[in-house]
């Protein structure tokens, strides 16, 4: 197996260059140059991957699911969280035994540790098979922001480290870095026992589009365009990345509201009974149409993070004080 060590990661590119074969700017990131880390970073390995293959999209219930979504670079509020859900111990090591971590898009954005962040996810992986669990990264809106070139929100740091690297910033997760292959594998929407992760919604208009399509089969139909901007896509396509595409949808919670009926017609459509989401900042995680959809988008940088586990049939509230609150949903 390939290793990088990363020393609060920082990584040393010319040993790494020796052992990853990748470019050398995608590793600019962690140099010591930057003159202040935004948080305080663990040690850790990371094994890189020999392959990269893309994700499945349907599972087996597991014996416990712990949610999150929109983290957009908050590392430190990222890791206190799953702390506090059991999910990781205090070296960021995996203790979630076989069950499954489900991030729900938007790693991206807005925080400056949005690659400590990617790294994290990519190493649980490989630590939560070994244990018989999953991680799940389903892409949201700023991941796709940030592949088709697309930078509005990108924290002030990495155009600095961009300008360190002598490179565009666009390079950081191109095709020829580890991250932008990986990143790549990922899907839009995936199904888990009798819920249904993705980062916006669905909306009735794209549920009849997508009719028949197994969701195997959409995200493949999807994944050749991340990359792209809506403009540039194939019209059968394109309404897919639009603003009411599953990444960017907002209907089950802003004007105009979709109907009772319209969210049993998706739930029917895709054989669920949930419908968790990101994307639409709460207070605090929060169950609509009487449990049938969930948003766990928080505020994370205003250190309000909370997670949602889902374990014996029953619905938690995860508090970043460790405090779990049953959110009493069938």
């Amino acid at each position: 197996m390939k290793k990088a060590v990363l020393l609060s990661m920082v990584i040393y590119c010319s040993a790494l260059l020796a052992v990853a074969q990748v470019p050398a700017y995608e590793y600019v990131l962690f140099q010591k140059g930057v003159r202040k880390p935004p948080v305080q970073l663990p040690q850790f390995t990371v094994s890189l991957k020999k392959a990269h293959w893309p994700e499945k999209a349907v599972y087996k219930d597991p014996p416990a699911l712990f949610v999150v979504s929109d983290i957009e670079g908050q590392y430190d509020a990222f890791t206190a969280l799953l702390q506090k859900g059991s999910v990781i111990d205090q070296h960021a090591n995996w203790t979630f035994g076989k069950g499954h971590l489900v991030v729900v898009g938007d790693v991206f954005d807005r925080g400056g540790a949005v690659t400590e962040c990617l790294w994290l996810i990519y190493r649980l992986e490989e630590q939560a098979k070994k244990a018989g669990g999953y991680v799940h990264y389903i892409l949201g809106n700023h991941e796709l922001m940030n592949l088709s070139g697309d930078y509005r929100y990108v924290h002030p740091r990495y155009n600095e480290l961009a300008r360190q690297a002598g490179v565009g910033y666009n390079r950081f997760y191109s095709m020829d870095t580890e991250l932008g292959r990986w990143l790549r594998t990922k899907n839009i929407i995936e199904k888990i026992g009798d819920h249904l992760f993705v980062h916006g919604g669905l909306a009735p208009v794209i549920t009849r589009y997508v009719d028949g399509y197994p969701l195997d089969s959409l995200n493949e139909l999807m994944r050749p365009y991340y990359d792209q901007l809506i403009d540039s896509m194939p019209k059968e396509v394109a309404p897919l990345f639009s603003d009411v595409g599953p990444m960017w949808y907002r209907g089950y919670y802003a004007a105009p509201v979709v109907s009772s009926t319209q969210v049993d017609s998706v739930l029917m459509a895709f054989a669920v009974k949930k419908i968790v989401t990101g994307h639409t900042l709460m207070d605090r995680i929060t169950p609509f149409f009487g449990g049938r959809v969930i948003n766990v988008d928080v505020p994370h940088a205003e250190g309000a993070s909370e997670g949602l586990l889902i374990q014996h049939k029953k619905y938690y509230r995860v508090t970043a004080k460790g405090i779990m609150e049953d959110l009493d949903l069938k």
